[in-house]
Parts: C-alpha cells; structure tokens; sequence
C-alpha cells in the first residue's frame, strides 16, 4: 500500500473499533506497555530492542486522521460488521480538535538497548481523557515490533557466536562486522519485511546483499549506507557456461573483478574437484596473484555444512599451503577466504566453527551468509512478544489492573504505571505499581500529540547494541557467567 493510501483507521484488528463501547464509563486514560516475557527454557535471555521508530516516522506521525479517511472507514467497518458500530464522531473530534493527529504518548528504552527478557520495552497511554480507546486501538500496529526486535536479538546472538570463536582463534574481533552476510532477501514475506528484517541486521553487522533494509536504515535512521558487498557469483552465472567450461567461468569472475573480493559459488557440479583441480591447479597462479584486498572467497552450497566445508578448506590447505597466527591456529593466504551461506543457523554456525577449532583452523578463513534462519523462521512467540493494559483512571481515580490466568501464569501481566531502572547491582528491572523513581527511569519519551520527540540514528543503535566484554572473551569466569545468566533467566536482582 503506498503511504498515501494508508489509512490508520483501518490498521487494526477490526474487532477493536468496538471497544470504546465497552470499557467502564467515565474512563479518562488507559495505560498499556509491551514487553517479550520471560519463557523458561528459552533459547534468548535477552532481546535487542529495534524498530520502532520506523513504525512512529512511517504511519503515526503528523495527520493520520482526514474527513476522507473517516468516510472510507466508516463505509468499510459497515460493509464489515453489517452494523453501525464505528465512532464517526470520536474520530471526527480528534481531527477538528488536533487536526488529524494522534493525542498518544509513547516511552521507550532507547533503540539499540540489550534488555533481560520480562522488562517493560516501550509504554503507551492516551494525552487526551476523550480519547482513552486510542491507547489500545494502535496494538495491532506496535506489536508488529516483534518482528525487528527478533531479528536483531537473531542476528546479535551470530555476533556473539562468531565473536566467541574469533577471538579464541586469531586473538582479535577484527572483521567481525563482515562475518555474517544478510542473504535473506528473496526469503521473507514482503518488501516491508525485508527493510525491516534487513535493517535490524545491520544494528549488528555491516554486510549485506538486502537492498530494502539498507534503504531503511538510510531513510529512517540517517544512516547514509549501512551496509557492504561484494561482486558474487550465482548458479546461473556459472552452468550457462556448460558443465565443460566451469575453468571458463570461474577464470572470467577473476578476470572482470580483478581489483577487489570477489565470491564464486563453486558446488554447481563437484565442489571438491572444483576447489582441487580448478581452484587448486588449473588457476591456481591467478588465484595467487591476488591480495588480501582482491581476495578469491570460495562459497560451498550444498551438502553437510560441517563436513563440506572441513574437506574444503583442507583440500585448499594442500593446495595453497597455510600458516599460523599468533594463538597457533592455521590461516589460508590473505588472497582466499570462503563463505558457507547454505544451512546456516545460530546451531550450525557454532557447531562449525567448533569443528574448525578442533581441527587447528582459526575462525578468521571463513565467513557466513544466512537467509530464512536470519529473517523468516521465526514468529512472534519466538520472544513471546505482548502488549497488555495494566493501569486505568476513571472517575479521577486511578487503578492498578492486571491479567492472570490459572491455567498459565506465564502470561500473567504487569500491574500499574511501569518505569525501568538500573539496581544497585547493575542489573535492568522493571519498577511496577508507579513506585519507580522519574530520574531512574530509563524510559524515554519518544512520541507525543503526533510528533517525534526523540530521534535516533543507526550509528548511535550500534553503540547501544555492542557486544559487552563477557560476551566476547572466551576467559570469562564461570561463575560470572552463571551469575548473569540467573539474572536473566530468573529475574534474581
């Protein structure tokens, strides 16, 4: 839909224009906030927090409300529920009284942040008592949050992965930005889904093939160009040079891109043979006259992503030789890397560069591309995302409510006004009940009356999201790992 046709009436689940109906009369606000709880046993403890100033500057800021829109609603919600059941006048108010912009407050943690699962992410209430229904009436639209905060909690846990193994190997984290490329494209649902998925990658890494999410980083988060490439080679670009003429192909790629990387896919028929009798002997002297700067990356494709490319890089080891680095472990030439980009998840990935390890192989020869694991095989539940209401006023009196359902107290939900705090211990935690300190409380207005208050760019997303010291040295103390995980896992403080 092109945003001149949006319609913000119309973006929410239709049952909720019903509910200014049913609330308790004489409601002036309602108080909700959104968080991803705290599941025992899951596999993310904590979550990256992006995205949602995309939502406010795409669909919320300035007019969202015309004479136009309300006409067109009110038709649709007719034809919908075969009865008159749409607030034409409430509607009508907010734009003769705040010219078609929304009377809501946002706070928010800011953009970038690492929060422990089970903390209040962002809180939403009305500004106006005429307009109470509204706080609730955008959940259908900020829920959609979970999808760039998941993807970004994804891609951070590969970081902290990659980093790990880096670091153990090669004694550095230099290139750790490379060491996942985003190949997720073609794979999502959406061109929406891919600016938003893409981009939530790149508050981690800086590599990408994901046009849209650069795009958005650009547009959204003043980030001229968040992301890097490399010329690379597909199937089709090698097999329309028939199965005889594979050296063809692969020599035509060195030839035309001879000044920087350039990635070959090598498995469109025998990737061993490629890598022994093509790579390894038959351009073996072109491949060798290239620098770290124009590096040849060999990229496998097919078969166990482990064992693949462990018989890879040994062939290339017999053919190029290696040398150590300065922790012991082998490293091919600068000129030849390889990038394993099919069956990649945060298991495999791990159970990789393990293997690699065990055999004496720094984490610096390879690197990673990752599709649907990265952007598409995940769903709300995965962080158990959830906006619920927990304080109302009516009356002028205000009340602290709460869900907390018998058959599943996981699902139970915060009560009263909501503020988040750093302890005592250094530890985030929510503060409920409205008892939270104004000048502790981390959470930041960021939308108020139809206007972005607070504006964050990419790079200052990135600082927030950085990897903490535990998290990328192999040394840490095992008992200070385990005295973060109990924090996050069981909210201990």
């Amino acid at each position: 839909m092109a945003a001149e046709e949006f319609n913000f009436l119309l973006a929410t689940d239709s049952y909720k224009i019903t509910h200014y109906k049913q609330y308790p009369p004489n409601v002036s606000n309602i108080y909700s906030y959104f968080e991803c709880r705290r599941k025992k046993g899951s596999q993310f403890s904590e979550v990256v927090f992006f995205g949602l100033q995309y939502l406010l500057k795409k669909y919320l800021i300035g007019q969202v409300v015309t004479e136009e829109k309300i006409q067109e609603a009110k038709l649709f919600y007719q034809m919908h529920f075969k009865q008159d059941v749409f607030d034409e006048e409430s509607w009508r108010k907010i734009l003769e009284k705040y010219d078609g912009r929304l009377p809501i407050r946002i706070k928010a943690i800011p953009e970038g942040r690492i929060i422990p699962r089970g903390n209040v992410l962002f809180t939403v209430e009305n500004t106006d008592p005429d307009f109470y229904w509204l706080t609730n009436y955008i959940e259908t639209m900020l829920v959609q949050m979970w999808y760039p905060i998941t993807v970004a909690t994804i891609s951070r846990e590969f970081k902290k992965i990659l980093a790990k193994h880096l670091k153990a190997t090669s004694g550095s984290l230099e290139g750790l930005d490379l060491k996942l490329h985003d190949f997720g494209y073609r794979g999502v649902s959406s061109q929406e889904s891919a600016a938003l998925g893409g981009a939530a990658h790149l508050v981690n890494f800086c590599s990408t093939d994901t046009v849209a999410g650069l795009l958005m980083a650009q547009r959204y988060y003043s980030c001229p160009m968040a992301g890097f490439s490399i010329p690379a080679a597909e199937h089709s670009t090698i097999i329309s040079w028939g199965r005889s003429r594979e050296k063809e192909a692969f020599e035509r790629l060195l030839e035309q891109f001879s000044s920087g990387p350039v990635s070959v896919v090598s498995d469109s028929y025998d990737i061993f043979n490629a890598c022994k009798n093509i790579w390894g002997d038959k351009l073996k002297e072109r491949v060798m006259e290239r620098s770290q700067d124009s590096c040849l990356v060999i990229r496998p494709d097919s078969g166990d992503p482990a064992e693949t490319l462990i018989e890879v890089i040994k062939i290339l080891e017999e053919c190029f030789g290696c040398s150590l680095n300065s922790m012991g472990y082998k490293v091919l030439p600068s000129y030849l890397r390889i990038i394993q980009g099919d069956g990649i998840d945060l298991s495999s990935v791990d159970e990789i560069l393990q293997k690699l390890t065990d055999e004496g192989w720094s984490a610096e020869n390879v690197l990673f591309g990752c599709g649907s694991a990265l952007l598409q095989k995940l769903n709300r539940d995965t962080l158990n995302c959830a906006f619920k209401c927990s304080y109302v006023e009516s009356n002028g009196k205000g009340m602290d409510v709460y869900k907390q359902p018998v058959t599943d107290p996981s699902k139970g939900s915060k009560r009263g006004r909501l503020s988040l705090r750093r302890n005592s211990d250094g530890f985030l935690e929510t503060i409920e009940r409205g008892a939270g300190k104004p000048d502790e409380d981390l959470l930041v207005t960021v939308f108020e009356n139809g206007s972005l208050v607070r504006d964050y760019s990419l790079e200052e997303i990135r600082k927030n999201a950085r990897l903490r010291d535990e998290e990328v040295n192999p040394t840490l103390h095992n008992h200070e790992q385990e005295l973060l995980h109990n924090h996050i896992i069981n909210g201990i403080h």
